[in-house]
């Protein structure tokens, strides 16, 4: 199984509209984030974990072909807005395109793309699709078994998801001690690291750590990052086994 990630940054993207900081203006492609999503590939398959307003930039630069799954944590803007843009992989795969989420989050895009749901005939392409609610509990996905991790994302219940030996959490404050569970022995965690300043519904890079620390994943990556963390002046802070994630960036996942 192959992670690739499509955006690494947080709500606003980095660089941050009108925002003068070094980070902003950086000549490394690392700190060029875009909002936060990946791209799971195993076995000739591919499944999305959040559609961002990016997501056709995101798609196009990694040349992704076809969307076979895809996968929502959550309901928040920089999560859903790109998923007008799915509508291209249902005329190249002709089929419609499975999506699972927690029911809260399908309400949310029923109501915001509701020309997608209200079975109005149209003269026009609109995005094809099965929904699933899979209600915090696992299923089967083309053979693996994805399990929902419940996070808490400020006072906002969200999800994360773990597959095999890789677990992602995105945009959480606090994984509950259950969930914490639910994530040992894992190859490869992805989770929110924000900045180092404490951010009200976001992890810190502190936080993280200790998660880290608790959890001793052989390898992890921060995502959702903000214009606050330099990639090569951070990367060499932490410890050898922990990096930040970076657009484009591709990692195998030892089962």
């Amino acid at each position: 199984m192959n992670i690739v990630v499509l955006g690494s940054g947080t709500s606003s993207g980095v660089p941050t509209i009108g925002c003068p900081c070094e980070v902003c203006h950086s000549l490394d492609p690392r700190d060029n984030r875009t909002r936060p999503s990946i791209l799971i590939e195993h076995e000739g398959r591919n499944i999305v974990v959040d559609t961002t307003p990016d997501f056709r930039a995101q798609v196009l630069r990694e040349h992704v072909g076809h969307v076979d799954a895809i996968l929502f944590t959550h309901a928040h803007a920089d999560h859903i807005l790109g998923f007008d843009d799915i509508r291209p992989f249902n005329g190249i795969q002709g089929a419609k395109i499975p999506v699972y989420a927690s029911e809260q989050t399908l309400d949310a895009l029923r109501r915001i793309f509701s020309y997608v749901f209200d079975n109005v005939s149209r003269n026009t392409y609109i995005p094809k699709i099965d929904t699933h609610d899979h209600r915090g509990e696992a299923f089967d996905l083309f053979g693996l078994q994805v399990l929902p991790i419940p996070l808490l994302h400020g006072s906002q219940p969200i999800y994360g998801y773990r597959i095999g030996a890789f677990a992602y959490l995105t945009d959480h404050s606090e994984i509950p001690e259950p969930s914490m569970e639910m994530l040992r022995g894992l190859d490869v965690l992805f989770l929110d690291a924000l900045r180092y300043r404490p951010h009200p519904t976001h992890s810190t890079v502190e936080t993280a750590l200790c998660n880290i620390q608790r959890l001793q994943p052989k390898r992890a990556f921060f995502t959702h990052i903000c214009h606050d963390l330099p990639h090569e002046a951070t990367d060499a802070s932490l410890p050898q086994n922990v990096r930040l994630a970076y657009d484009g960036l591709r990692v195998s996942v030892r089962e």
